[in-house]
C-alpha cells in the first residue's frame, strides 16, 4: 500500500499510479471526447487508460488505433463479446496500477476526478469510491429526463442521483477501486447484463468492504433523447432489478419496488373503475395527481417545453422499471443461476 497522500500537497510524490478502464462500444463519436478528458487529468501521478473493445459497427475501433497510437498512455484490449461487465474484467486484468478508475466510452470527467478520487480512497480506506451522475439535458426533452433522474421522485432516495452527505453507501456511480477488492470479490459478474455495478458493490461490502460516496465527484451525464429509448433503458433496469432481488433477496426494498406496485395498482384500479367500481379510480386518479403537483415542484425552474415533457417523463420511468420488473424474464433468472 502507499504511503498516505497529503491533500494539502498536490506535488507529493507518493500518488500512487492509476489505471482508467473503459468498455467500448460503437462510441466513434464520443470516444476522442472521453479519451481527451480522462488523458487531461490534473494527476501528479502515474496514469494509464486500458479500452476494452467490443465487436463495433462503426469506426470505434479505427479511432482507438489513432488514439493509441499518439498517446503511450493509451492501450486496448479485444472484448469479442461486447458486454461491459467482460470488459470491464479483461481491461481490469490487463491494468498495470492498483488502482482502479471504471469509466464509461461517453464520460466526461472533470479533470480533478481522479485525484478527488484518490485522496477520498486513501484518506478513507474505503475499496470504492464515487459520486454524482450529473444528468445535464441539452434538449427540452433531455432536460426533464434530467431533472427527473436528480429528483426522490424520479428515482428515491440514492445519493448517487441525489446527491448528499459524505459516506458509506450501497452504491456509487461508476467507481474509483482499490485493485485488491476487485480481485478479493473475483471482479465483474459477467452474467448480469444491467446492475453489474450494484451486484459488485453488493459483494465487495459483504466481504466487509466499504463503498464511499463523496459529493466532490460529479460525472456528466447526457440522458436519453427520446420517449422511447427513455422506456427502454428504465425497463431493462427494471429487468435486471428483478435478477438481483432474486439472487439477493435481503436487498429488496421499497424503492425498488415501489414502481412495480405502483403498475400492479393503477392497473388493478383502472380495471375495477372500469367494471363499476368507482373506488378503483382512485388509484390511478391519485398517482396521476402526484405525478402532475411533483412535476410541478420539480419542474419549477425548466423551461416551459421541459416542464410540459416531465409528467410524461416520470410515468415513462416508473411504469417502464415497474414492467420490467413484473414480466423480467425467468430465463434471466435461471441463466444466472447455472453460472454459479
Amino acid at each position: 500500500m502507499p504511503a498516505p497522500v497529503d491533500p494539502l500537497d498536490p506535488m507529493s510524490q507518493e500518488w500512487p499510479g492509476v489505471s482508467v478502464v473503459m468498455p467500448v462500444l460503437d462510441e466513434e463519436r464520443h470516444l476522442r471526447s472521453a479519451v481527451g478528458h480522462v488523458l487531461s487529468q490534473e494527476y501528479p501521478g502515474a496514469l494509464e487508460l486500458v479500452l476494452a473493445l467490443g465487436p463495433s459497427s462503426d469506426r470505434t475501433d479505427e479511432v482507438a488505433t489513432e488514439i493509441a497510437a499518439t498517446d503511450a498512455r493509451v492501450r486496448f484490449v479485444p472484448n469479442p463479446t461486447g458486454a461491459t461487465g467482460a470488459g470491464l474484467n479483461l481491461a481490469v486484468g490487463s491494468a498495470r496500477h492498483q488502482i482502479v478508475v471504471r469509466v464509461d466510452g461517453h464520460s466526461m470527467l472533470p479533470t480533478d476526478y481522479v485525484r478527488l478520487a484518490v485522496e477520498t480512497l486513501l484518506r478513507t480506506g474505503a475499496d470504492n469510491v464515487g459520486g454524482v451522475m450529473a444528468a445535464q439535458g441539452v434538449t427540452d426533452f433531455q432536460r426533464a429526463v434530467a431533472a427527473a433522474m436528480t429528483s426522490p421522485l424520479g428515482v428515491g432516495q440514492a445519493r448517487f442521483h441525489v446527491g448528499g452527505e459524505e459516506g458509506p453507501v450501497d452504491t456509487v456511480y461508476l467507481g474509483v477501486f482499490q485493485r485488491s477488492a476487485l480481485e478479493r470479490v473475483g471482479g465483474y459478474d459477467e452474467a448480469f447484463l444491467r446492475a453489474q455495478d450494484w451486484e459488485l458493490n453488493h459483494r465487495i461490502r459483504s466481504t466487509g468492504g466499504t463503498v464511499w460516496f463523496t459529493p466532490k465527484l460529479e460525472v456528466s451525464y447526457r440522458p436519453r433523447s427520446t420517449v422511447r429509448a427513455l422506456a427502454k433503458q428504465y425497463r431493462n433496469y427494471g429487468r435486471w432489478r428483478r435478477v438481483v432481488m432474486h439472487r439477493y433477496p435481503a436487498t429488496a426494498n421499497l424503492r425498488y419496488l415501489a414502481p412495480p406496485l405502483a403498475v400492479l395498482g393503477i392497473t388493478t384500479g383502472t380495471v375495477a373503475g372500469i367494471a363499476g367500481f368507482r373506488w378503483g379510480l382512485l388509484l390511478p386518479g391519485g398517482y396521476l395527481a402526484g405525478v402532475l403537483a411533483g412535476s410541478a415542484i420539480i419542474g419549477r425552474d425548466l423551461p416551459p417545453r421541459a416542464r410540459l415533457w416531465l409528467p410524461l417523463v416520470f410515468a415513462t420511468m416508473h411504469g417502464s422499471w415497474g414492467l420490467g420488473f413484473l414480466l423480467s424474464p425467468r430465463s434471466l433468472r435461471t441463466d444466472r443461476e447455472r453460472n454459479d
